[in-house]
């Protein structure tokens, strides 16, 4: 296994990042993953310009995304898979043991890890804890997954491969790592960003294809929605079939396998829409 890390293509077995780097020791790093399909990325500009803006949100100096777009190129090349999960790292580099960042520059890795196509349809569940709408990082996709690795073992344990939060002040926003639809009435709603929900990429196509509307939702509306969805780089479209004791029967239903079909098509005809 190749991977790109300071500046050119090393050995996974071999490559060293910094003990001290500060990605590692405070998380102050951003991270993209980009679906890899036979070779090729998808929606690779899409990412980089929320690579970008994340970024300046954390104060990060701006990527070279010329470097970045070269680095995925050559790891995907290096790693020929069928279906691949590259995951682009930025940290702020090398570091002093506290807040405070260093001078030597940030630190860019890119990795490509083989994946499997998702099932149609999974089970999620809720969680009591709170994403913060008003957050310092609220929007960016930083590395301080800590609170979604606690919120995904909790999901995992109770035989779901997702677990949703509400924010602060009651609503839905998002999973760990994935974005939240629900169909009422024959129509599709999502959360909108003012939830604090992370402005994903699927989502945003999601969007675009089908007309969805960005509705402020209360989390209870996962009780009675007539169907559930969820969007990300390697579910794409994925079918709900239940959401803590609650069962969806005939997951995906008609609106969810439109939407499915809908975004399988766009995205097999443009690979960076």
């Amino acid at each position: 296994m190749k991977l790109w890390l300071d500046g050119r293509l090393q050995d996974a077995e071999s490559a060293r990042v910094s003990v001290f780097d500060h990605g590692l020791t405070v998380g102050d790093g951003i991270f993209e993953t980009v679906k890899a399909v036979g070779g090729r990325t998808f929606a690779l500009t899409r990412h980089l310009d929320r690579m970008a803006r994340s970024a300046r949100g954390l104060g990060l100096p701006e990527p070279d995304l010329d470097e970045v777009r070269h680095a995925c190129a050559a790891v995907v090349e290096a790693n020929p898979v069928p279906l691949g999960r590259l995951r682009i790292t930025y940290t702020g580099g090398h570091g002093p043991l506290g807040s405070d960042r260093g001078d030597r520059g940030a630190t860019l890795v890119v990795a490509l890890g083989e994946s499997t196509r998702r099932a149609d349809s999974t089970a999620v569940v809720t969680v009591p804890w709170t994403r913060n709408e008003r957050g310092a990082l609220t929007g960016l996709k930083t590395t301080s997954y800590a609170e979604n690795v606690v919120a995904l073992a909790r999901a995992h344990e109770h035989g779901a491969t997702e677990a949703l939060f509400p924010n602060t002040a009651g609503l839905l926003c998002e999973g760990t790592g994935s974005n939240v639809f629900v169909v009422l009435d024959g129509e599709i709603h999502t959360p909108p960003l003012a939830s604090g929900c992370l402005a994903g990429i699927t989502r945003e196509l999601t969007v675009e294809w089908t007309g969805a509307k960005e509705t402020d939702l209360p989390i209870d509306v996962l009780e009675h929605a007539d169907e559930i969805f969820l969007t990300s780089t390697l579910r794409d479209v994925q079918a709900v079939h239940r959401v803590d004791t609650r069962e969806l029967p005939g997951a995906p239903g008609p609106v969810t396998a439109k939407a499915m079909r809908i975004f399988e098509e766009r995205a097999g005809d443009d690979l960076d829409p």
